[in-house]
This record gives structure tokens, sequence and C-alpha cells, in this order.
């Protein structure tokens, strides 16, 4: 009797946590792996970049170039980094509708290939226009795989751990972020001459994608609303799941495929015009926003002096700020674990009061910092707290809401338009931040504790939980809020353009 059970369960499933977990890597190391290791690799080299930016200025016209339009230069080579994710938020859809989720990702490693040659022989040529050329590149190839990964993964997912799946492009991104800290200590590549190599490192992740994706299957999803191929999409489920559970998927995937069928896909667009999808648009505006408005950068910004304030000395001042980077990928961490039990509400309301709290305490001990001798100890202690409750919410749930509200059609412009709204806000922030600091000084930080609190009652009032509910489901329960006042009661039979084809 035993032998004609088959075999045990067990195997099959270690077999699938294996294939899973090779997918959440090899996405993730050239994905938004990229995001935070090139956002943060940038910090360590500003001085040498300034004066190589100088000493090639001399070169070329025998003269040194005024500080103003060295800063300039500097600001133009960082900031190009978002202006390249806005352009590479709008390739995104196109790009993951045309080629798949998977070549997407695949093909997005151009860009950081032609980066990281332009980086490595900058100072050869001596040319500071490819280092501005580089950024913008590696902007482009951020801003792909932030809205692309998330998109796969979350579709590659049971709907058991597709929160804690689609979380890991948040760990990712912390990950990236402290790497490139340790990477860029002085110790290591963050000397004057190492410096064209540190930028040029952004090529180890992105070759160990090109190695290890092609191994994996394309979404399943993709596979069976974009291309109709049921055949290529039950092999993907069989890789990706084994053998258990997989007919009842394929009917899930085949109820949602014929709620989508007869429709093509929604450009960005057209989200804000459809009533279907008013409240998925607003919350993804709301919350998008929210989460990037809502202070990390100042705080980040403040992280050195605060620390420098503490008494600590110069020299170990850039590894407690690896500590900053190292609370949020503890969080992120943390946040995957427990998703799929608490759910996405929890984690946005609670990280959000959170992070009210301990910034507006943060504001307090910079006002009193002169007053008592404590206080700048307190207001470091802040900064841990505040990016603490930052990566244990918002960092990580925002980034998967395009994902669950929208249905199969609407969820690459959903995309588009998320990815947009926070490349604009990053860049918007970045160049107003200064201005801000400047002109309210301690009192900082008392617009973003308003941000907090908007971010924390939109979810409390308007976001609906997600947790363990199919793509079907979630779409039939957005679809009820989003027409309660109409007909309540009525039962969903699918979008509007559907019914124009029955007889």
């Amino acid at each position: 009797m035993e032998d004609k059970q088959g075999p045990p369960a067990w195997p099959r499933t270690q077999i699938q946590g294996r294939v899973l977990l090779f997918t959440i890597c090899a996405a993730g190391i050239g994905g938004t792996f990229q995001f935070g290791y090139n956002l943060s690799i940038i910090n360590a080299p500003t001085l040498h970049i300034q004066e190589f930016t100088n000493e090639t200025w001399r070169a070329r016209t025998g003269g040194p170039l005024l500080d103003h339009l060295v800063l300039l230069v500097w600001s133009l080579i960082v900031s190009l980094f978002p202006l390249g994710g806005l352009f590479g938020a709008l390739l995104a859809g196109p790009l993951a509708i045309t080629l798949g989720r998977k070549t997407s990702l695949l093909v997005n490693n151009i860009f950081v290939v032609a980066a990281a040659i332009l980086f490595g022989f900058s100072r050869k040529a001596g040319s500071f226009e490819m280092i501005m050329l580089g950024r913008l590149l590696v902007g482009v190839s951020a801003g792909v795989s932030m809205s692309v990964q998330p998109m796969y993964l979350g579709e590659s997912a049971p709907k058991e751990l597709r929160g804690t799946v689609a979380m890991t492009s948040a760990i990712f991104t912390a990950l990236g972020l402290v790497m490139g800290q340790v990477v860029g200590l002085r110790e290591l590549l963050g000397g004057p001459q190492a410096w064209p190599l540190l930028l040029a490192s952004c090529l180890v992740p992105s070759l160990l994608q090109l190695t290890s994706l092609p191994l994996l299957p394309e979404s399943p999803r993709y596979l069976l609303n974009d291309r109709g191929d049921t055949k290529a999409c039950l092999a993907a489920l069989r890789r990706l799941r084994g053998t258990q559970a997989v007919a009842e998927e394929l009917e899930e995937l085949e109820e949602e495929h014929s709620a989508c069928q007869g429709r093509r896909a929604r450009r960005p667009w057209e989200l804000f015009r459809d009533r279907a999808l008013r409240r998925q648009v607003i919350s993804i505006v709301v919350l998008g926003s929210a989460m990037e408005l809502c202070g990390t950068d100042s705080v980040y910004a403040y992280a050195s002096s605060v620390i420098r304030e503490s008494g600590m000395a110069e020299e170990k001042v850039q590894y407690a700020i690896i500590g900053t980077g190292s609370c949020e990928l503890l969080t992120a961490f943390v946040s995957c674990v427990v998703i799929e039990r608490v759910g996405r509400r929890v984690l946005l309301i609670g990280g959000y009061c959170l992070m009210t709290c301990w910034g507006t305490i943060f504001t307090v001990a910079l006002c009193l910092q002169s007053s008592f001798p404590w206080m700048p100890y307190l207001a470091m202690s802040c900064i841990f707290a505040f990016i603490l409750s930052f990566g244990i919410g918002p960092a990580g749930v925002t980034g998967i809401l395009s994902t669950e509200l929208f249905d199969h059609t609407a969820r690459p412009a959903a995309y588009v338009v998320c990815g947009v709204l926070m490349w604009t806000m990053l860049f918007l922030v970045g160049l107003g931040f200064p201005f801000l600091m400047e002109g309210l000084s301690h009192f900082l930080y008392l617009p973003f504790l308003c941000v907090c609190v908007c971010g924390a009652v939109y979810t409390g009032l308007f976001l609906p939980e997600t947790k363990g509910k199919t793509f079907l489901e979630i779409s039939e329960e957005l679809h009820r809020l989003n027409f309660s006042r109409q007909a309540q009661g009525a039962a969903w039979r699918g979008p509007e353009v559907i019914q124009s084809t029955e007889l």
C-alpha cells in the first residue's frame, strides 16, 4: 500500500522551497539589489569624484572649475540616477507586456553592463561626462527592476506566500544598501584610487543574474493570460510548486484568465478614467507618495551629524552609518516573516504610527541637544528606531500593493504609475531637501510627521486587507467597494467590457 501512495510529500516540498528560493535570489540580485547598491555607493567617493571633475576641467582648459560649478556637476551626477529611474519606470510596463517578466529582467542588464564600462574607464578617458551617463543608465535599470521584479515574484508565488515572496524585493533593496556602504569603506574600494572600480562593481550582481535567471521559468500568469499558452503555464507551475496542488492552482489561474479574456493591457492614463479602479489608483498614489515623503531621507541625512555630536570618533562614523542600513535590512527580514500572519494593514499602520512617535521625539531632541549632554544620544537612538519602523512596514508593503490591488491587464500600467510617482518624488525630495533643511532647521521633520499621520489614517480607513486571498477574490472585493453605493449586494460578473461580447 505504501508503494502505491508514491514517495512522501516532504522531498517535493523541499524541492518547491529550493526552486522558489532560487527564483527569489536570481531575480533580486540583479533587481532591487542594484537599486539599493547604486543608491549608497555614490556617497563614499563624493570628494574623490569632485576632485576628479576639477582636475579634468583644469586639464582641458588650463584653469580650475569654480566651486559652485563643481557642486553643480556633482548634483547632476547624483540627480541623474532618479531621472534615469523615471525613464526606467516608463519602460517597465511595455517591456513586461512585450517580453515577459523574466526576459525583461534579463534584458535590463544591458543598461548595467554599459554603465559599468563607462564607470571603469572614466578616469582613464578623463571624462566626468561618462560618470553622468553611467549614473543615468543604472537609474534606468533600477527603474525597470523596481517595477518588474515584484510583479514577477508576486505572479509566481502561491497565494499563501505571495506577500512573503513579494516582500523579498525590500530585503534585496536593504541588502544592496548595506553592501554599498560596506564596499564603500575606505579600507575596501572607498579610497581615492579605487573609486572607478567601486562604481563599476555593479557589474558583479548583473553577471550573477545573467547566469542564474535563465534557468528559471517565466511567470505562470504571464504565460497563460498574455500568451495563452496553457501548456507552458502548467510546466512553469510544476517547476515552481512540484506536483502537489498544481491542478487546483491552475483552475484558479484559468478563472482569472476568463475574467481578463477579451481585454487588452491597460495604458497608464486609462487607470485614472476607470471608476472600477478608483480606490486602487488612489491607494497607490497616496501610499506611494507617503513612502517617499515620510522623512526617511532626512533621517539618513542627519545621521552622520548626530552621530558626530554624540562624541564618536570621526574614523568610526562610517561604521555607525552601516548600522542604519543594517536596521532596515533586519526589519525587512522580520516583515517578510510576519506579513502573512498579521497582514498588510497592520504593518503599514504600525509602521507609520511608530515613525510619527520617533519623529516627534527626534525633533524635540534636535531642539534641546545643546541644553542637555545626553540629547545627542537620544537623537541617535531615534534615528535607528525610525529606520526600524520604516523597514517593518512602509518600505516593503507599499511595493506589493500594485501586484495585489490590480488585475492582470492593469498590473503593468499600475507599476508604471507607481514607478513614475516614486522616482519623481525621489528627484524632488533630493532637489528640495537642502532648502527645506536650511529653512526649517531643527523643525525640518514637522512636514514629514503630517505625511506619516496621513499614511496611517488612509490605510486604516480605505485600504482593504489582501492577506491569503486570490487575485480574483481581491478584484471582487474592490469591485464591491468601488460600486458600493450603486449596487449593494450585486454579484460581480467580471469587467464591463466582457459584457458587450455576450449574445
